[in-house]
């Protein structure tokens, strides 16, 4: 018995030894995809900077600095009006960007056209079309949170980035630091993201906060911040704003990254996995089903063990770039089994 009694606690020590590596190695892995993701970005953005410098002088004929060239014509054309120019790079520009991209996505949605893309829906059958009283309650809401909460809150972040910095100044920042800052906003908003989704789903809050962005278990690209004031501002906006008010960054940097935060959560919420875009599978699992994927690139997921289910399912297989035009509902269907 005692033999027996000695083999079974080798057996189990050995049984959490394994499981304590695989977690490791499953972390180190999400590590891994999230360097990945944010350096091939940073690698994405150098190279169409450069490619577009390019083009752009030969098209004028420009010499020199031809960044800060332009740069200080608009510096020029708002000089003594900082507030005017904060809010037009960090409100104005963003906010174009957002409708423009959900403008788009809402046509597909409405009408099912083209069909090209509506074969890359992630949910089949659902929103197909979308329905049109629960689009405009939740555009309303989108609208009311953009003019009311983000208007406000980009006037804070003006002054409180004052403080730490000159975001209007005349001298743009090098772009190897303006890399090295999206790199780190990108870390800092997976930590707050991360946390602050995750308290919201607190029995406590979700029922009187975040259930109303649950609304859509499966979602679209414009209910990406339809959310309650409140976690918009905590869960939506913080995250985001809080790296360059750290930083005192310019204008410039904070208007790119507002603009890349805004693009990547639409096309997290878009409800289509489209060839050569970031894969929406994670988030779009959440809305699924909830208590999973709270984070953007999965890291902190991994290390709390809050992508388990995620792991074991189809979704997770297809959570990959799609370097193909054949939707991967078509090539990993759900009567697939992996490895086979």
């Amino acid at each position: 018995m005692k033999t027996e009694s000695r083999e079974t606690g080798r057996a189990e020590k050995s049984s959490a030894g394994s499981g304590q590596q695989e977690s490791a190695g499953g972390l180190w892995d999400s590590v891994k995809k999230a360097a990945f993701v944010i350096g091939s970005g940073i690698l994405f953005l150098a190279a169409f900077g450069n490619s577009l410098t390019w083009h752009l002088q030969r098209f004028w004929g420009a010499s020199g600095d031809f960044w800060q060239k332009l740069w200080t014509q608009v510096y020029l054309l708002f000089e003594g009006h900082d507030a005017a120019l904060f809010f037009v790079g960090t409100m104005l520009a963003p906010t174009s960007v957002f409708w423009m991209l959900n403008g788009l996505l809402l046509l597909v949605d409405t009408s099912g056209k083209p069909s090209f893309i509506t074969r890359y829906r992630i949910q089949e059958g659902r929103n197909d079309p979308v329905d049109p009283a629960k689009l405009r309650q939740a555009v309303r809401t989108v609208l009311f949170n953009q003019v009311l909460i983000s208007g406000p809150m980009v006037v804070l972040v003006y002054l409180l980035t004052g403080w730490t910095g000159r975001p209007c100044g005349p001298e743009l920042p090098t772009f190897h630091r303006g890399l090295m800052e999206l790199a780190l906003f990108s870390m800092l908003e997976e930590i707050l993201f991360y946390y602050s989704h995750r308290l919201f789903h607190h029995p406590s809050l979700y029922k009187h906060f975040h259930k109303q962005h649950h609304e859509w278990t499966a979602p679209i690209g414009v209910v990406s911040i339809y959310a309650h004031p409140l976690e918009h501002v905590i869960s939506n906006m913080l995250p985001v704003v809080i790296g360059p008010v750290l930083l005192g960054s310019h204008i410039t940097t904070t208007s790119v990254w507002y603009c890349l935060a805004l693009v990547s959560t639409t096309i997290s919420h878009c409800g289509y996995h489209l060839p050569f875009l970031p894969s929406p599978e994670f988030h779009d699992f959440h809305h699924l089903r909830f208590n999973q994927c709270f984070g953007v690139f999965g890291v902190l997921d991994r290390l709390h063990g809050t992508d388990s289910r995620f792991r074991q399912t189809k979704q997770y297989e297809r959570h990959t770039l799609l370097t193909s035009l054949t939707p991967l509902t078509h090539s990993i269907p759900e009567n697939h089994k992996k490895g086979q």
